[in-house]
């Protein structure tokens, strides 16, 4: 039970680190995959992509495809709407940090 409550909780932890990194340069799902291991998420790319997707069609990602090595690559971007939403979170994120740390 305890896990898939945090489950719930990190996947929102998820979508800022996404809005974070796509906003620093273009993104791919095997990278983002990577950065969110190294900060401790387990996260399969059955539950990433369609994350990505739903970023996307929610107008907070871009999405390019560009052909690296044979394949298709799609590269995400934080559209403006993702920044605003980004920059909301970022402050939510702060009071919560500053409150739980007292």
């Amino acid at each position: 039970m305890e896990e898939k409550v945090l489950r719930k909780l990190f996947l929102g932890f998820i979508h800022i680190h996404i809005l974070h990194h796509a906003k620093e340069h273009p993104i791919f799902g095997l990278w983002m995959l990577e950065e969110l291991k190294a900060h401790g998420y387990q996260i399969s790319a059955g539950t990433l992509y369609p994350i990505l997707h739903s970023m996307e069609e929610d107008g907070l990602l871009a999405k390019e495809e560009q052909k690296v090595e044979g394949k298709i690559r799609k590269y995400y971007s934080t559209t403006a709407k993702g920044e605003l939403v980004l920059n909301e979170a970022r402050a939510k994120a702060y009071e919560l940090f500053k409150e739980i740390n007292e």
